[in-house]
């Protein structure tokens, strides 16, 4: 699996896909950023009247909802139905669903009206769409990730889709196929965005890849070994001087780190 985790993050860097991003407006130039170093080209279109033309152009979609305006969820709406019906991936990253009533309406009524290839979120996110009694404190999630993999299985199958749960552990599954990804670094969790930006290389993977569930696991391996990497190449691990390296080492990030230090459990 490793192999073919490798040539997903090749593709990225030979064909290039160009990501339309609606995202929160926290961790918009590091979606742009790291889109960038992982090889693809990022758009951040996301006003009414352009998003759904521009959705024509595209290699995927990715919507986070981390801070929901109007714009953005009408944007979405009509984005993610034109890139259903030419048949791009779309990656939904359904922050804080489980803390706010009204983004959970929004994630609803996008998974009614477009075909979505990639839930991705934190492990309390997951259970909470999944009907657990997933913990969240804002954006953040507080679950201590019992009953995860099943949560991310039974939500998997009752949309047809690929499901990422990001926490201590990563879980990934199509409902059928399911692994674990143990690369990362608590460093993560001091920075903003870091969760933002795996959702961006996961749209950016499943861009140049028909198998989602690798083009996923891909995305977020790379981001989880960066981020180890970046902390273990400092002698002391600082909160802004890790936040440059990842963009770093997910630029230089190369198949001989994967295949060398990627862990990955399949269940």
């Amino acid at each position: 699996m490793l192999k073919n985790i490798a040539e997903v993050m090749k593709n990225v860097r030979e064909k290039t896909p160009l990501v339309q991003a609606i995202t929160n407006y926290v961790t918009i130039n590091d979606c742009a950023n790291i889109l960038l170093c992982f090889g693809a080209s990022p758009a951040m279109c996301e006003a009414r009247t352009e998003a759904e033309g521009f959705a024509g152009l595209i290699s995927a979609l990715y919507i986070n909802i981390g801070t929901l305006t109007d714009e953005q969820k009408e944007a979405a709406l009509l984005a993610a139905r034109k890139a259903s019906e030419l048949n791009k991936p779309i990656v939904l990253d359904p922050v804080a669903c489980g803390a706010i009533p009204r983004k959970m309406d929004f994630v609803k009524e996008l998974l009614d009206v477009a075909d979505i290839s990639v839930i991705k979120g934190n492990t309390g996110e997951i259970k909470f769409l999944a009907g657990l009694a997933g913990k969240v404190r804002g954006v953040d999630s507080i679950d201590d990730g019992q009953g995860a993999v099943e949560a991310c299985r039974t939500l998997a199958r009752r949309y047809g889709t690929v499901v990422v749960a990001t926490g201590e552990t990563d879980i990934i599954t199509d409902g059928i196929r399911t692994c674990l990804i143990h690369n990362g670094t608590p460093m993560l969790t001091m920075i903003t965005g870091a969760g933002c930006m795996a959702g961006a290389l996961t749209a950016a993977a499943a861009g140049v890849s028909d198998d989602r569930f690798i083009s996923s696991a891909a995305a977020i391996l790379d981001m989880g070994l960066a981020g180890e990497m970046a902390a273990g190449s400092m002698e002391r691990v600082l909160p802004g001087t890790f936040r440059a390296r990842l963009f770093d080492y997910i630029y230089s990030m190369k198949a001989g780190n994967i295949l060398q230090r990627g862990k990955i459990e399949c269940l």
